[in-house]
Parts: C-alpha cells; structure tokens; sequence
C-alpha cells in the first residue's frame, strides 16, 4: 500500500476516494477517526488519508487526483450584472439561469 495524499477534512478524503475508486483504482481512507485526537497528537497526523493498494496505480491515480484538486472554475456574468463564479448555474443576485454555450443542446 503507499499513502496517496492527506485530506484538509474527512468529507473531501472520502470523495477522493470514491472518485479513485469509481475510476478503477484500489483505494482507501485511513485515519478516518483520528480527528478527534488533534491536540494530543500533532494536527497533522491527525488529517485522513488516501491509499492506493497497488503501487503500480500510483501515476495514473495521482493524475487523477491531481485533476480532482485542481478542477476548472466557471464564471459568468449575469443578464443583471452580476459576476456569478464557481459551480452556480444560477445568479444568487436575481435567480436568472446561467446563459448556454451557443450550440449547446439541453
């Protein structure tokens, strides 16, 4: 087994790991509870983690990983302009949908 990467909190270790798995990698999460410890041990060796159980998935699963932490952000300004970021589809300002792409087909 070889430890992946440390999560910031257990609920991101947790989608990392589904994701990897969902892609066919063998993967786990370690130190799930260890959280509650932080104070009497380090904080971070208290953070859980991601494991891989085969070593030769270690590129790919880190590119995938890689591609997870780093993923594109939208924005889009509103018809009431409104600059909307990040994963909205709709204007917090007025509720008004984010526009399609042109040839997008719904």
């Amino acid at each position: 087994m070889i430890r992946l990467t440390r999560a910031p909190n257990i609920a991101i270790a947790a989608l990392w790991a589904d994701a990897l798995q969902q892609a066919g990698f063998a993967a786990s999460v370690q130190r799930y509870f260890l959280g509650s410890v932080a104070g009497e041990l380090p904080p971070d060796q208290c953070q859980p983690e991601v494991w891989l159980t085969h070593k030769e998935d270690e590129p790919q699963a880190r590119e995938l990983l890689h591609s997870l932490q780093n993923m594109p952000q939208r924005r889009w300004l509103c018809s009431c302009g409104e600059v909307v970021e990040g994963g909205f589809e709709q204007c917090w300002q007025c509720g008004a949908a984010m526009p399609t792409a042109p040839g997008a087909s719904a």
